[in-house]
């Protein structure tokens, strides 16, 4: 079995996550959805409970897990016997960030291999950082996430 690991904050979860890991299926059995703690971005939201919102979102696509993690990616995906990280590219800014992550991945465990894979053209400008800010001003990001994600927000901020 094919497993790759797709970690995030997903803080929150959007459709062009969804996206990744439908586009994901295509190529892996099993797509395992890792949430991790970020002293960087010191999300506002529990790790439970975007565990939670993540499972729900995911719940009806076969050959997704989804799980919470606290520890070195390389870690992670050595003891999930996964061979390979997923992540999306969207902008030149996302290209370095993620280049110079595999390089220091690659130093770490150089067994394990990165795949990357573009958003859809529809998903390529969503973002978690602008989804929030648009949740938190009022503004409508039904189009951006699940359902359930836009009511989350909505309580979050009080709506």
């Amino acid at each position: 079995m094919r497993t790759v690991v797709y970690p995030g904050t997903f803080n929150p979860i959007t459709v062009g996550h969804t996206d990744l890991v439908k586009r994901a299926l295509k190529l892996f059995d099993r797509v395992i959805v890792a949430i991790g703690t970020s002293p960087q971005k010191n999300p506002e939201v529990d790790l439970a409970d975007r565990i939670a919102l993540c499972r729900e979102v995911l719940a009806d696509i076969p050959g997704v897990e989804v799980d919470g993690f606290n520890e070195l990616l390389v870690d992670y995906v050595r003891r999930k016997e996964a061979g390979f990280i997923l992540r999306g590219i969207r902008t030149v800014a996302d290209f370095e960030y993620e280049f110079q992550m595999v390089d220091m991945n690659r130093a770490l465990a150089p067994d394990i291999e990165y795949v990357f894979l573009a958003p859809s053209e529809n998903c390529s400008f969503i973002s978690s950082t602008l989804v929030r800010e648009i949740a938190a001003y009022g503004g409508d990001v039904s189009q951006f996430v699940h359902p359930a994600v836009a009511k989350a927000l909505r309580a979050q901020h009080g709506r």
